[in-house]
């Protein structure tokens, strides 16, 4: 769920829409709403969570966005030659590095409030973390092969078509042809959740220093899954480049200049909320690990 949650931030700078301010500037409201989908908190711990966020948020403004910024301006600039394979794999790197940076940062807030849930609290968000399980496997492993593939396309085309605008009948039909190549992956995604949720079930017993114990299984997840589940991901995810790198060079004048706009106006967000500084009130804790 740390991951997911994470993931919702920068996603909210990945969107590349006027509402990216709007949402980045309201996390401290939207992180409690998005828990709340999972665990019930009383009042005394939603103070708790507000008081936990606020140094939390406020070093991912001062620390992160600047380097969210360059990584953006460092994309933008490749546009000036044909993308390269390399290129396209060190940026996808820098993002996923961001990302374990700020999962490894979101375990501190985290932890505080699992420490303060109730017995039945954390069985009310284990229940909610197995019906999500529950649902992602009738929505998934219902599919057969070429419904897999269509809806992988589908999601593909949607996030080529926000940045490049309307795609081509030939970038669809080269965008087809790479989709066939992909391997199915949702059951073995789903079966590597499902063993985590055992084990993360097992950790919320909050036997003594369960914290280190999970941030430790935590840091591990990605090095612990199994050897089929890391060659389909390294083989989809070559796939999914080439398809991108693809389009990205064949791009007309026209996508081009959507693309360049739309890369310009999140440059101009996160410039804006770098400018802004922390929010008011809002300090940035140290932690030993950092120095």
């Amino acid at each position: 769920m740390s991951r997911t949650l994470v993931a919702c931030l920068l996603l909210t700078l990945l969107a590349g829409c006027s509402s990216t301010q709007f949402f980045y500037n309201r996390l401290d409201f939207f992180v409690p709403w998005y828990l709340g989908d999972y665990v019930s908190l009383d009042r005394s711990q939603d103070a708790l969570l507000e008081n936990e966020l606020q140094p939390f948020l406020a070093w991912h403004r001062q620390d992160e966005l600047p380097r969210y910024l360059e990584l953006l301006e460092r994309a933008e600039r490749s546009l000036e030659q044909p993308v390269t394979r390399d290129q396209l794999t060190a940026l996808t790197l820098e993002a996923e590095q961001a990302l374990d940076r700020l999962q490894h940062r979101a375990l501190d807030w985290m932890l505080v409030l699992g420490d303060a849930l109730r017995e039945e609290q954390v069985q009310e968000f284990m229940l909610a973390l197995r019906e999500q399980q529950a649902e992602y496997e009738e929505k998934y492993l219902e599919r057969d092969d070429a419904h897999y593939r269509d809806d992988a396309c589908e999601r593909l085309q949607d996030n080529l078509r926000r940045y490049l605008g309307r795609l081509q009948t030939e970038q669809k039909t080269r965008l087809a042809v790479a989709c066939a190549n992909l391997r199915r992956s949702d059951s073995v995604w789903l079966a590597e959740r499902a063993a985590w949720l055992d084990r993360l079930d097992m950790l919320l017993q909050r036997e003594h220093d369960w914290q280190t114990s999970l941030r430790q299984a935590v840091a591990q997840r990605r090095q612990s899954v199994s050897i089929e589940y890391r060659t389909i991901w390294d083989a989809n995810t070559e796939v999914i480049q080439l398809a991108v790198i693809d389009l990205v060079n064949s791009r007309t004048e026209r996508q081009d200049a959507h693309l360049r706009r739309e890369l310009g106006k999140l440059r101009e967000d996160l410039v804006a909320l770098v400018e802004q500084g922390p929010a008011k009130g809002s300090q940035v804790a140290t932690t030993a690990d950092e120095a």
